[in-house]
């Protein structure tokens, strides 16, 4: 209805009281209207109505404009299937159960469900009646905040979430750690928190610049998502520096294989407009509760376990285990100690021949590092040389050990290579290939007679870098060879351009498989054959026994070290063997090991029925173990093996040799990431809690004590043997 035009409302003006009122009335009442009008024109103001069953029946012109043919197909249907609730908002819920009470209500926030339209009111409402008191429907106001409403939430978004990559940030991750952990432990559900961190790239900001980082952080954030797979939260914490929650997780298998996936995907090379770049990845796992319950505890947990990774080579994964804390301390004095055995001159090289399969000739000596300390004793090179690599110590050591190493091979005959091990820090230093020219000139060896043997991880460096090395290099006529060749993340398109002599391969090539005890022979046929394809030779280390040599002599190596044929030996033991001419070596069984099998020796927990022993770990592959330490135990024995921190692994018995005995698990361990061995599962704090011991993460002890296993004595089945170690201290590290 239009406005009274002012001219009419004044005509036939009445003097007396009653007209003047009818006047006044009439003129407020037109006014009215024509000002709701045209406040409801330009949205300003918008109202809406519904009938009595439910249905919208009005909606203001400047909303049902927006709305344009959708408008016709909503009209009828019930307000709360056309406005629906807002995610996360409890009050905006309530719409449908104030319209279903009659209920006024109040700035309420909904939004519209129809697909392709992006439109969010508040609204206010309340019932009406008729004259009769009977229940018309709703009338009230709406108005239009999608703008307001979409500014607040990019707000809340950028306040929740990081604006390079869009992932979470790290104000967002301790809250989600937090709620998770506090809902998880209620529900005795299990999490895992996985730390990750770049490996070289300050390299990238540094040589590419700081825009070539950020598009590359965000293609990072990319393969993150891929490799999680909606599993779980990722977030970026700052710089390099990413962080990953899963929860309902504790398998440690099935999280190894998670790290290995995440690794290998952000170790393939990137493309950013200033180049090519490849960068790796070190990742440390904890999982809730067994290594925390509080998201302090959990973090920090996960850090000290991405602190070993990264000191244990970097582009592994780590989980954590309560001696990592009691680790840090040493490997800190450790650093401490190699720089003053350094100066002092404590270390010694070794040598262990390499045989030509062949003929079995030896045709080179690779030098391997010891070290002879006052406190430790002998300490072996993949103890320390980790720690080495991490402290950058490797340099001046690999210098020596290249220099100490040639002026060997300057006595023995021109036959013999010398083969050395290059670590990616050594490689990637400065002057490395000059430092090379340099120690051939001084020894006066040929360069042919100098092998450097590279890990795959030196591929991953910045390519340029790599290149002008392995050129560098090459045109030294030194021989290159890719050590432990298809463990590592190589490309086949730069094994064809890299100027390698040998591709060798390493014994986790022979671990047993199902099916073949020897280990995966059809990698190693394929190995074989892409060497003999590209004109290399092939070479394998660690072989260990006379039934795995002769396969891999008819899949065709050339080359083979290790047990069968010998271990490293001293210079003057190369000296006396050289000394009686052309040097062969038979192979004997003498020298084979069980495969697969690390020596450890180190004191675990047994136990047997309702007793607890303390026995001592000869030695330990996936599928079992040997033990020392009790007496007259028949086969078929069934124990469970305590490695500590709630790690229990369910046996049989099935050899027993005196006080030895060897051990099948029921359930196979599974990688730890630092080229040991852990248990998939472990005791849960839930169930120790439900025993009556408080909830805390696992220590790092006997789980025999805390589940409350009687110790061995009194009528404990088993007499425990002269070899078995003192009782009482529970398993510990050797």
């Amino acid at each position: 209805m239009g406005a009274m035009p002012f001219s009419e409302l004044f005509r036939g003006r009445r003097s007396d009281a009653a007209g003047s009122a009818a006047a006044s009335a009439a003129f407020v009442a037109a006014d009215k209207i024509a000002i709701v009008e045209q406040l409801e024109e330009t949205g300003v103001v918008s109202f809406w109505a519904s009938n009595a069953a439910g249905g919208l029946e009005y909606l203001s012109p400047a909303i049902a404009g927006e709305l344009g043919d959708l408008v016709t197909r909503i009209a009828g249907q019930p307000i709360q299937k056309i406005f629906v609730p807002l995610e996360d908002d409890s009050e905006s819920r309530s719409l449908g159960l104030k319209l279903g009470t009659r209920k006024s209500f109040a700035n309420i926030v909904v939004k519209l469900d129809a697909r392709g339209m992006d439109l969010v009111l508040r609204l206010s409402g309340r019932p009406a009646y008729d004259g009769n008191g009977a229940f018309v429907g709703f009338r009230g106001s709406a108005a239009d905040i999608t703008e307001e409403f979409r500014g607040e939430e990019e707000a809340n978004r950028l306040a929740k979430f990081d604006s390079l990559t869009g992932l979470a940030n790290r104000h967002r991750m301790e809250q989600r750690i937090d709620s998770t952990l506090h809902t998880f432990r209620h529900a005795e559900r299990a999490a895992a928190l996985m730390m990750l961190d770049l490996d070289r790239f300050k390299q990238v900001n540094d040589t590419l610049g700081h825009a070539a980082g950020d598009q590359l952080l965000q293609q990072v954030a990319e393969r993150l998502r891929g490799a999680i797979n909606g599993r779980g939260e990722i977030g970026r914490l700052g710089g390099d520096e990413f962080q990953v929650l899963i929860p309902d997780i504790d398998d440690r298998g099935e999280l190894g294989e998670i790290a290995k996936k995440i690794i290998q995907m952000l170790s393939q090379p990137y493309s950013v407009e200033e180049g090519r770049c490849t960068i790796g990845c070190s990742v440390g796992i904890a999982i809730a509760p067994y290594d925390g319950v509080e998201r302090d505890e959990l973090c920090r947990a996960a850090d000290l376990a991405l602190y070993a990774s990264k000191n244990g080579g970097r582009g592994q994964f780590r989980f954590y285990a309560a001696d990592l804390e009691h680790e840090a301390n040493l490997r800190k004095r450790m650093e401490d100690d190699l720089a003053a055995a350094m100066e002092e001159g404590h270390f010694a090289l070794e040598y262990q021949p390499i045989v030509d399969l062949a003929s079995n000739r030896v045709v080179a000596l690779e030098a391997q590092f010891c070290w002879q300390d006052d406190e430790r004793g002998r300490v072996p090179a993949e103890t320390f040389l980790p720690i080495a690599e991490g402290s950058r110590l490797i340099i001046p050591i690999g210098e020596w050990g290249l220099r100490k190493a040639c002026q060997d091979a300057a006595n023995w005959p021109s036959s013999l290579r010398i083969v050395m091990t290059v670590s990616p820090v050594q490689f990637e230093a400065i002057g490395f290939a000059e430092l090379v020219q340099a120690v051939l000139e001084e020894t006066g060896i040929e360069p042919a007679r100098l092998e450097l043997q590279l890990p795959e991880s030196v591929l991953l460096g910045d390519a340029a870098k790599v290149e002008k090395a392995m050129a560098g290099l090459f045109k030294l006529g030194v021989r290159l060879t890719l050590d432990r060749f298809g463990t590592g993340l190589s490309s086949l398109s730069y094994l064809r351009r890299a100027p390698l002599n040998t591709l060798k391969i390493g014994a986790n090539f022979f671990e047993p498989l199902i099916g073949n005890e020897l280990g995966d022979m059809e990698m190693v046929r394929a190995v074989v054959a892409l060497a003999d394809a590209m004109g290399m030779e092939t070479a394998a280390s660690g072989v260990h026994a006379m039934g795995l040599m002769a396969e891999l002599k008819q899949i065709g190596v050339d080359q083979v070290q290790g047990f069968v044929f010998a271990e490293a030996l001293p210079a003057e033991a190369i000296a006396q063997e050289i000394a009686n001419g052309e040097w062969h070596i038979a192979p004997s069984e003498a020298g084979s090991q069980r495969a697969n099998r690390r020596t450890v020796f180190r004191r675990v927990g047994l136990i047997h029925e309702d007793y607890y022993y303390e026995v001592t770990l000869r030695n330990l592959s996936r599928t079992g173990a040997m033990i020392q330490g009790l007496e007259d135990v028949p086969t078929g024995t069934q124990f469970v093996l305590d490695f500590g921190g709630g790690q229990l692994a369910v046996c049989s018995v099935k050899r027993s040799m005196d006080d030895t005995q060897g051990l099948e698990f029921e359930s196979e361990l599974v990688d730890d990431g630092a080229g040991g061995l852990c248990t998939r599962h472990r005791v849960s704090p839930y169930e120790l809690a439900s025993a009556g011991v408080p909830l805390q993460s696992l220590p790092g002890g006997s789980s025999g004590r805390v589940l409350g296993v009687t110790p061995a004595g009194g009528f404990a089945q088993f007499k425990l043997s002269a070899n078995a170690p003192a009782q009482g201290s529970g398993p510990q590290a050797g």
